[in-house]
């Protein structure tokens, strides 16, 4: 492509944008724009680059090497076979002529027109093909479309409708839908306005700086390359998003830094996108609050000051909250006192009211709060939440008997972990549940142990999270996460594709990994049994639906550990209950897969597989006075010889000792196979030899089913 390329920038500057969505919707506007442009000549994926930018009022991209006219491009099409386009004596068909017509062929002279076309074999028959010359897509067309599509694909949380008014003469009003009315469109190729329109905005090169402290209005952008630094320098709004969020995390630690040493910012990535979304030139603040506040628990203190008032609380080097806070100013006085005054009394009353709630909720024990559970509806089927307590409560004691622990604790962690549900702080701040509920058990004297369980019961909430702190707290938050998968499995709650409304997934995931991590000896199959009968007639027993569930989970969970399909296949293939077993059980597979027996086992296993299933009903017995093959008799010496040993290594966990010992059966085994014929015509012999087969399978098969290594 011999024409020069400019570089381009278009912007959408529009009202106040949703902060949370607005990196994505700089994103996907930016993305979306720049496709468009590939897939129409105009940018190409080897030299042009992409720059987005998002800030509080307005979408822009700036692409490197953008052409004015995309290249003309040769472009073959297919019209039809050719014995539909051509009679008997080779002239076009009515059929072609119309086809060519549509295509803008020039068919005045339609031998010629035959004459030009390609015939080529498609399939079993041969076609018609017609090459033309498609004209490359002009900047202004092909930027209109792209404008069009990046504006229509945008992933808006909500959409508003508003009015325009009609450039025609009789006055009117059209309406128009977007995230947010729109008021201004840039789009420059290199200095030169690129005539597109969108929302009913023509295209210019001017656009608003900050509300409060641009330096001119309008800010006129005279070069694509200019947008940013324009934009600064005469409209004091930094235009990236990216670039707004670094100015903000340096201006935090440097504001932390010179308070002195001891404090620390509290850095939230969510609080932090968010207020990134808020300022267009950040200026952090450092405010205070009265110290008596900080008697309340500093979580409820950290929860206001950040959902509500978008605060960044400082801790001390001990994670202690402190009295002192940073607030992202959107503007940038020489007096700044009156700003964090002003936020210094905006967040009084909310402080206020959490100090409020909190000695309230303190003034009735947690004890006396479980009749009003009986009021909180769980859900419709399974009723009220004080039910659920009694479910979680009696599985909690099933789990606690099982593991030897103090059932007294795990009866009154469980029966008190949901009452902080109906105190005035978690119905203000839901996100406190738990960790109020032991704020709360404390100041009832209860022990540590019980307290600890209360907040932890909840545990691990999501991917990474820790896992309750003691034995008390994981027993009741395997209860709480069993009641919840049993009884939403049992009343046909399932999850289906993406759609998990009570995140059973999840709660999966939690069972494995305490089972797994905490290495506890419970068998999952029992957990599912202890937990069904507190129930009564609620629910349908759905226990092997939910087991196939969990363990579908753990599949997942394995192969994104590292450990291939195969692998994960053969261990879980037997479903075994006790989950801190699988990975010692996936190690040994592993070292077992890699000796050079072990194709060879793994087709044999294979084969006894088929043939047993075949068989039926087997019975593990072997009957040596009806061994008559030599192969036969020796691989039942070989068995005798080594079953024992791999047998005594399994039960004493040794699962990678267990399956190399099991090697060694190798060569009796593929001698079996190549001597003996197991579907003997006598019945005797042939039960025998099944037998046999029957109990080389157990005792290979104890660790993983070695067949599913078979490729």
């Amino acid at each position: 492509m011999t024409m020069t390329t400019q570089n381009l920038l278009v912007e959408l500057f529009v009202e106040e944008l949703p902060p949370k969505a607005l990196k994505k919707l700089g994103d996907a506007f930016a993305g979306v724009l720049f496709e468009q442009l590939k897939a129409q000549g105009l940018a190409s994926a080897d030299v042009s680059v992409v720059t987005a930018y998002a800030s509080p009022r307005r979408l822009a991209a700036h692409v490197t090497h953008v052409w004015r006219k995309a290249a003309d491009k040769a472009v073959q099409q297919k019209l039809m076979p050719v014995s539909v386009g051509l009679d008997a004596s080779g002239n076009a068909t009515p059929a072609l002529l119309k086809k060519l017509q549509a295509l803008g062929a020039d068919v005045s002279d339609p031998a010629a027109a035959v004459a030009a076309l390609k015939r080529a074999p498609d399939g079993k028959a041969e076609a018609l093909f017609y090459d033309s010359l498609v004209t490359g897509a002009a900047l202004d067309t092909g930027l209109q479309k792209a404008l069009e599509e990046a504006i229509a694909k945008l992933p808006i949380p909500k959409v508003m409708s508003y009015q325009l008014e009609t450039d025609c003469a009789l006055p009117g009003w059209s309406s128009v839908n977007f995230v947010r009315p729109a008021h201004g469109l840039v789009a420059l190729h290199g200095s030169t306005v690129v005539p597109v329109t969108a929302l009913g905005l023509k295209a210019g090169n001017t656009t608003q700086g900050h509300r409060f402290e641009a330096k001119v209005s309008p800010v006129v952008i005279l070069d694509a390359d200019a947008y940013a630094q324009t934009l600064l320098g005469d409209g004091a709004v930094i235009a990236s998003f990216n670039d707004r969020r670094f100015a903000i995390v340096q201006q935090l630690a440097q504001a932390a830094e010179r308070l002195g040493p001891g404090y620390e910012v509290l850095m939230d990535e969510d609080l932090l996108s968010e207020v990134t979304g808020l300022v267009e030139h950040p200026n952090v603040l450092v405010c205070e609050f009265e110290s008596q506040f900080l008697d309340v628990p500093q979580e409820c203190l950290i929860l206001t000051m950040k959902a509500n008032q978008k605060y960044f609380p400082l801790v001390d080097a001990k994670g202690k909250l402190t009295n002192k806070f940073l607030v992202v100013s959107n503007i940038s006085p020489d007096d700044a006192s009156a700003v964090i005054g002003g936020n210094e009394r905006v967040v009084r009353p909310r402080l206020a009211d959490a100090k409020f709630f909190f000695d309230q909720d303190r003034k009735k024990t947690l004890a006396s709060r479980v009749a009003g559970l009986d009021k909180v509806v769980y859900h419709n089927k399974l009723g009220s939440q004080g039910e659920r307590v009694q479910r979680v409560r009696a599985i909690a004691e099933a789990i606690a008997k099982r593991l030897g622990a103090d059932v007294a604790d795990v009866q009154r962690a469980a029966e008190l972990a949901k009452t902080d549900l109906v105190t005035d702080m978690v119905g203000e701040f839901p996100e406190l549940q738990g960790i109020m509920g032991r704020y709360y058990a404390l100041n009832d004297g209860l022990s540590a142990e019980v307290a600890d369980a209360i907040e932890d019961h909840y545990k691990p909430r999501f991917a990474g999270d820790e896992l309750p702190r003691n034995t008390i707290g994981v027993i009741v938050a395997l209860a709480d996460k069993l009641e919840t998968l049993v009884g939403m499995f049992g009343i046909g709650n399932v999850p289906t594709g993406d759609k998990d409304p009570f995140a059973l997934r999840r709660h999966a995931l939690g069972v494995i990994r305490m089972l797994v991590e905490k290495d506890l000896p419970l068998k999952l199959a029992e957990l599912v049994a202890d937990a069904m009968p507190v129930f009564g007639d609620k629910i349908t027993n759905a226990s092997t639906a939910l087991v196939d569930f969990v363990y579908d989970r753990l599949a997942g969970s394995l192969r994104e550990q590292g450990f291939s399909a195969q692998e994960v296949d053969a261990v879980l293939a037997l479903q075994p209950q006790r989950l801190g077993d699988v990975a010692k059980r996936l190690s040994a597979v592993r070292a077992f897969a890699a000796l050079p027996e072990a194709p060879a086992l793994a087709a044999a296993n294979k084969r006894i597989a088929n043939i047993l299933k075949k068989a039926g009903d087997v019975d593990a017995h072997v009957s040596e006075v009806l061994l008559q093959e030599p192969a036969e008799v020796a691989l039942y010496a070989a068995m005798k010889e080594v079953a024992p040993q791999a047998t005594t290594q399994f039960e004493a966990g040794d699962y990678t000792a267990s399956l190399q010992t099991l090697a060694a059966l190798r060569a009796p085994v593929d001698a079996f196979f190549d001597g003996v014929m197991v579907n003997a015509e006598e019945m005797d012999l042939r039960l025998n030899r099944q037998g046999l087969l029957k109990s080389l399978h157990d005792a290979m098969n104890r660790v993983a089913d070695l067949s599913r290594l078979a490729a």
